[in-house]
C-alpha cells in the first residue's frame, strides 16, 4: 500500500474517531449499556435457591421423627412450615405458599429404633411446575434427611467403620467449588452483552452515512472498499474492547466471579469474537441503509439466537439434533465454551481451540460477505 492511501486511511479513521467522540449515543453503548446490562444479568438472574419453604407432616411423633423435623428446621435454607394433614400441605403447594413437603410415615420411629430392615418411608413432595426449584428441593431434602441417618446410626452405636456404615457418599463439584450459578452465568452474560453491544456499534455507521447523505462524498473522493471498511472496524473494535474490559471488571471484580485463566488468552477469545459481532453489525448496516431498520435486526439477529442458541442458560446436548445443528453456526455459542472455560477452568487449550476456530470462521465469514456487498455506487 502506497503512501497515498495510507494518509487516506488514517484520515478516514480519525473522522471516525471524532464522529464517535461527538455521538454520544455510542458512547453510551459501548459503556453504559454494558455495565447497566451485567447488573441486570448478575443481580437478577440466578438459578441458586435461597430460602426454601418447605412443609412437614410427623405422622408419626416419635423422638427419631421429630430429631428428624429438626434437622430439616435447622438445614440453611429451609422454612419449615409444620403441617396436620397432607391436605393442608397440598393446598398450601398449590397456592404457591410452598416449594414442597415432607410425609413423615407411621412407624418410622420404631423402624429406627427396632433396627427393621423394613425402610422408613419418608414421601418429599415438590411442585414440579418449576423443574430446577423442584430439583433444587428434592436434592436439599435428600441430604437433610442423609444426615439424620448417619446421627441415628450413630445412636445406634453403630461407628464410621462399621459394616452399617460401610460406604460413604461424598460430592465434590470441579471448576466452581461453589457451585454458584452466578460463576457460570456472568461469564455467558458477558457474550450476550458483548453480541448486542459488538453487533449495534456497527450497525448504525455505514447506514449513517447513507442517511446523512455524506457516503457520497465518501465514493467521489475514491475510497475503496477495504478503506472504507477498515476505517470503519478499527475505531469500534478498540471502543468494542473498552466495553468488554468493563464487563470482564464488573464479573470478576463487582460480582467475584473467580478468572482462573490469563488475561493474555481472555483478551484473545475476545478480540476474535469482536471481529464476528462487528462484522455482522457492518454487513447488516449495509444492507440496511436506515438506522432504524439497521437497530431493530440487529437487536433480533444478535440478541435472541444468543440466548436461546449459545448454551447461555439452556443446556446445548438436551436439545434436539437439528437444533444443536443450528446452533454450530451461532458465534455466541464458541464465545459461551470460551469465556466459561477461562474464568472457571483456566487456559484449557483442548477446549479453546476449537471456540478460537469457530469464532475465527465467524468473523472471516461475516467480514468477508460485507466485503463483497459493499458497493462504491449509489444505487
Amino acid at each position: 500500500m502506497s503512501a497515498a492511501p495510507l494518509f487516506r486511511l488514517a484520515a478516514l479513521i480519525k473522522k471516525e474517531l471524532l464522529q464517535i467522540l461527538r455521538d454520544p449515543s455510542t458512547l453510551i453503548i459501548a459503556t453504559l449499556f454494558p455495565v447497566l446490562l451485567m447488573l441486570i444479568f448478575g443481580s437478577g438472574i440466578s438459578l441458586d435457591s435461597t430460602v426454601v419453604r418447605l412443609g412437614v407432616f410427623d405422622q408419626d411423633g416419635s423422638p427419631p421423627a421429630r430429631r428428624l423435623v429438626e434437622t430439616y428446621r435447622h438445614t440453611p435454607g429451609f422454612r419449615v412450615v409444620e403441617g396436620k394433614s397432607t391436605d393442608e400441605l397440598s393446598d398450601l403447594l398449590r397456592a404457591g405458599k410452598l416449594q414442597g413437603f415432607v410425609v413423615l410415615d407411621q412407624g418410622l420411629g420404631r423402624q429406627v429404633l427396632t433396627g427393621s430392615r423394613v425402610r422408613p418411608v419418608v414421601q418429599i413432595v415438590t411442585d414440579g411446575a418449576e423443574p430446577n426449584g423442584a430439583n433444587f428441593v428434592a436434592a436439599y431434602a435428600q441430604g437433610a434427611f442423609a444426615v439424620w441417618s448417619e446421627q441415628e446410626l450413630a445412636r445406634r452405636g453403630y461407628g464410621p467403620r462399621s459394616p452399617a456404615r460401610a460406604f460413604s457418599l461424598e460430592t465434590r463439584a470441579w471448576f466452581n467449588p461453589s457451585t454458584k450459578s452466578r460463576n457460570s452465568l456472568l461469564p455467558g452474560s458477558v457474550t450476550l452483552v458483548m453480541m448486542v453491544v459488538g453487533a449495534l456499534l456497527t450497525a448504525l455507521v455505514v447506514a449513517r452515512e447513507w442517511e446523512r447523505g455524506t457516503m457520497e462524498a465518501l465514493l467521489t473522493a475514491g475510497v475503496s472498499r477495504f478503506e472504507l471498511l477498515v476505517s470503519k472496524l478499527i475505531p469500534y473494535f478498540l471502543l468494542g474492547q473498552v466495553a468488554f474490559t468493563i464487563c470482564v471488571l464488573m464479573a470478576h471484580l463487582y460480582f467475584d466471579v473467580p478468572l482462573r485463566g490469563s488475561i493474555g488468552t481472555l483478551y484473545l477469545v475476545g478480540s476474535t469474537f469482536l471481529g464476528g459481532a462487528l462484522g455482522m453489525g457492518l454487513l447488516i448496516s449495509t444492507l440496511m441503509r436506515n438506522q432504524y431498520n439497521a437497530a431493530q435486526v440487529t437487536l433480533n439477529a444478535a440478541f435472541l439466537p444468543g440466548l436461546m442458541l449459545s448454551g447461555f442458560l439452556f443446556e446445548i446436548r438436551s436439545m434436539p439434533v437439528a437444533i444443536q445443528a443450528v446452533s454450530s453456526i451461532i458465534p455466541a455459542r464458541y464465545f459461551v465454551t470460551a469465556m466459561q472455560t477461562v474464568f472457571q477452568a483456566g487456559d484449557v487449550w483442548s477446549v479453546l481451540t476449537p471456540s478460537l476456530i469457530g469464532l475465527g470462521l465467524a468473523a472471516v465469514g461475516f467480514l468477508g460477505v460485507t466485503f463483497f456487498v459493499t458497493r462504491r455506487r449509489l444505487e
